[in-house]
This record gives C-alpha cells, structure tokens and sequence, in this order.
C-alpha cells in the first residue's frame, strides 16, 4: 500500500532534503521545505479541504507563524484584515519554507471517561474494543473495556478531503490512479485515532484486540481498497455489502496486531451504508420512526411496514461549516446560537470569546432571524450583502446559496421517501437527528428555513453520532450481529438520484418556507 505520507513527513537524520520542524497544536513533525501546508495537515488526519485544495472556498483556516510564504493573493481576498493581522492562513496556499508553528482549530482532543455501556452481552474482543465512524468529513472513535465503560473517545478530520469534500470527488479520485493513497489515508489516520486513545489510559494499542469499523459504501470501500467503479455510474450498486470481518492487517493497520478482527457492518445500498444500518440500529426504530444523519452525505431512513425505506443526498458540507465564508466547526470562537431580541439577532459564541466563525446549528438559527427580521427574503435574497451577524463574522449571499442547496436536498429526500410509501410528515411519530450538528440544532428554527417538516418540529430527537452508538453497540454484543443483518435484508432503497418526485422537490423547496412541504 502506498503511503500517503511519502515525501512529506521526513526523519530529519536522512541526508540531503532539507526538512523543517512544525509543531502542530502542540506536536512536533519534520516536514520536508517546500511542502504545501494544507497536504501536510490532510496526512495527519487535519485536513480540511472542501474544494479540494483549490483556493476557492476559504475554509482551510489556520493560525500560523514562522518561515512560511508571504500571503498570496486570495489569501488576501479571503481573510479580513483583522484575520490576517492575527496570523491566519489558507492552508492550501500556505507552503512551509522553514520551522513553523500552526494551530488548527476544531480537533478533537481526546477525553477520557468511565461510562455505562451502551449495550451488555458477549463483546467482540477480550481485552479492550475500539468502536469507529468513518464519516465523509471526520473520523470519531471510542474505546471500550470488557464490562462495556467507555474509556476514551476522540475524533480527526477525514484525510482524504484532500481529494475533495464529497464522495463523488474522492470516487473519481479512486478511479483515475488515487485509490491506494486514499486507503493509506484513511489507514493512517485510523491508527492516529487508535494510538491516542489507547495512550490516554496507559495501554498499548496492541492490547485492543477487536474492533468495529461503519461509515457509508464508498468509505469502507476505500478503506478495503475495493473498485469504486460501480458506485461511479447507473445502476449505482455497492462494490460489495459488506459484514464481514476483516484483519488489521488486511485494512493496513500498524497499531494494532495485524490479526486483530475488525468488523465491517452490512451497507444497505451504493449511498446508504453501514453507517445508516449502525444509525438505525442504535435509535432503534419503530413504526413510523424516521432517522436523518446530516452531513456532507445525508442519509434518510424510514421505518414503515415493518421495514427500512432509505435514500441518500449529498447535500454538502455547509452544515458541518464547510463551504462557507466563515463557516468553522462547533469550536470555540463558532456562533452556535442565534436569538432574536425585538428585532435584533443576539449571537452565542462558543467559549464566550470573540466571534471568529460560524457552525451549522448558528447558520441555521442566523438564517432564521433573519427571514423573522425580514433582512433576508423567501427566496433567499439578502437585503444587504454581506449581512453581519456577530462583527467580524457575516453572512454572505453565496453562503446563502449554499444553505438553500442543502437544506433542499434534505427536505426533499424526507418527502420523495414518505410519499413513496404513501406517508405524509404528519405521521412521522419520532423524527431522528443524528450527527453532532443534530446535538445543537434549534427544532424550531430548523422547521422555520424548510430543512424538516415544520409538523415534526415537537417530535425532534437529537441523537448525535448514532453511527458510532450502533458501532458500538455490535462490538460490546456480539448477538446484536444477527439484527443488523436481519434489518439490512429487509431495506430497500429509494433511489432519490434519478426520482423525478426528487427533482420536483428539490426545486420547489429551495425557497425558505417553512410548510413547502406537500405543496
């Protein structure tokens, strides 16, 4: 397997290249002179690329000092004077000339905890258990002991935006020569996560001997190092479903033992995968009961006539704070809360700091002030642009745009997926919430922009990363195998991609109206 790292981190007693020592929130790397920032930060797991790398979209912000490059053109028109007053870079624009130093906000430092397990029976492995999700924009993990307490728990950005935000980007990717770098990618940063948590509580990564790794189709595919050609053209079908075990040391593992077992859940279709199955799993649906994960790849599954209806969207990053100006993660300094004080939108800042960015949960309730305050029309267009919500962060026009795009794809699959099965929002009995956007969304105001029925808003159950809950789930109870399996047999796909009901929607939700649906 090639290694992703190749060329970038060096050893500093090898001769002839010149190398430079950056620390990294902390930690110290040898970096080869002349390798570009926003590379080097995607091959230890801190990436974060949406447009691949391109200087386009401005989200790769970090704070940086040292023997960098001078700041480049559209680092000067994407940063603010008081941005770049304080060292903020584009990492994709950056390129270390020397030693440096670099923050990137927004990861995930591992914490330790002594928690109830979230199942009971015979666990998968007999020592210590590692429970992860390979989500399209991060990596979350957990590690567990044989009386199922949670120990520890971490996460990282998903290398491999370095090859794009999306599925579809890292697909074609795949397919034109990348594959390998792409599996070594996420396989590096797997063993990052393993080594950190088994490090926080004194053991060796060696002494976790069974673990369980969901994601969507196209991640456990790359992981695996299967040909993603059929996830890349109609019919759409999985390279394989998955639900198997596979050894450490086939996936290219180097923390763990090489014969280590690593369960990979069932996928349910090409773009509903493992992580909806463990999703599902987790909540434990019932009748009536609808589950949406909101990411980059939203996934939507109904439960209906005793069986799994699902469907996928790629709806893009801008709930995860990608793709917009100013967008950042759920990290201090993020606007996660917006409330309207008479006619005056009042921001909550994470950390009680200054404002330096916005999450989805602040972008979703900005947006809602704003259709209240009628700075911000309908069908989208702001009275005035940028739109200030908490100096120096704003809100501009093709943030705006961003926003519509997605929120209409997931309003959109929830209504082709109900009116296939001849549903209507009214009788959703609980409406799921999953992913760590979901733990700060404001119903309310999530109902008011059209990103779910509004006549679903009382009956909103944020669950945060079910995917990892139901990972976690069958590597603490061995005998939960057989109802992932049976649930996985039973779904069937709502091929939203090519519905014309789909098409139909999307559109007509655009526009910020809460009750679009069903009209």
């Amino acid at each position: 397997m090639v290694s992703f790292k190749k060329n970038i981190i060096k050893n500093r007693s090898a001769g002839g290249e010149r190398v430079a020592t950056v620390r990294v929130n902390g930690t110290a790397y040898s970096v080869a002179e002349g390798t570009n920032l926003g590379v080097f930060l995607a091959s230890i797991g801190l990436g974060h690329r949406p447009c691949g790398g391109h200087g386009r979209c401005g989200q790769c912000r970090v704070t940086a000092g040292g023997a960098l490059n001078s700041l480049t053109a559209v680092e000067r028109e994407k940063l603010s004077a008081e941005q770049q007053s304080v060292g903020v870079r584009l990492a994709c624009c950056t390129v270390i000339e020397g030693d440096a130093c670099v923050t990137v906000d927004g990861t995930a430092p591992v914490v330790c905890a002594e928690g109830t397990a979230v199942a009971g029976g015979r666990p998968r492995f007999s020592r210590y258990g590692v429970a992860m999700d390979i989500g399209s924009t991060t990596l979350a993990a957990r590690l567990y002991d044989t009386a199922g307490r949670l120990l520890a728990e971490t996460g990282c950005g998903n290398p491999q935006t370095a090859w794009g935000a999306d599925v579809v980007s890292r697909v074609e990717a795949a397919l034109g020569g990348a594959g390998d770098e792409l599996a070594s990618a996420c396989a590096q940063a797997i063993d990052n996560l393993w080594k950190q948590l088994t490090t926080a509580v004194g053991i060796r990564p060696t002494d976790v001997d069974g673990a369980v790794v969901t994601g969507n189709t196209a991640m456990l595919s790359l992981l695996v190092g299967e040909s993603v050609e059929s996830l890349a053209r109609a019919p759409f079908a999985p390279p394989q479903r998955f639900g198997e075990v596979r050894t450490a040391g086939q996936l290219g593992l180097t923390a763990p033992a090489a014969e280590t077992p690593v369960f990979l859940p069932s996928c349910i279709g090409a773009f509903v995968g493992a992580d909806a199955l463990t999703a599902a799993l987790a909540v434990s649906l019932q009748e009536g009961d609808m589950l949406v994960d909101i990411g980059t790849n939203s996934e939507i599954v109904l439960c209906a006539d005793g069986r799994l209806r699902c469907g996928s969207v790629a709806a893009g990053p801008a709930f995860e704070g990608a793709g917009i100006s100013m967008g950042m993660p759920a990290a201090d300094g993020a606007v996660d809360h917006v409330v309207l004080q008479g006619q005056t939108p009042v921001p909550h800042v994470i950390g009680d700091g200054v404002p330096r960015g916005i999450c989805g949960s602040g972008l979703v309730d900005a947006i809602a002030c704003l259709l209240d305050t009628h700075r911000l029309t309908a069908n989208g267009l702001l009275r005035s642009a940028p739109m200030p919500i908490a100096p120096p962060v704003s809100l501009t026009q093709a943030d705006i745009r961003a926003v519509q795009m997605a929120k209409a794809a997931v309003c959109a699959g929830i209504e082709t997926i109900l009116k296939a099965v001849g549903r209507t929002p009214a009788d959703i009995q609980t409406l799921y919430i999953a992913g760590g956007f979901g733990h700060s969304l404001d119903a309310a105001n999530a109902g008011r922009i059209g990103l779910i029925p509004p006549e679903t808003v009382t009956r909103v159950r944020a669950v945060g990363n079910a995917a990892l809950v139901g990972a976690a789930e069958l590597l603490l109870n061995s005998a939960s195998e057989a109802e992932s399996r049976r649930l996985a047999a039973t779904a069937s796909v709502v091929e939203l991609s090519t519905d014309p009901l789909f098409a139909e929607a999307y559109i007509r939700n655009m526009n910020f109206e809460g009750g679009c649906f069903w009209k």
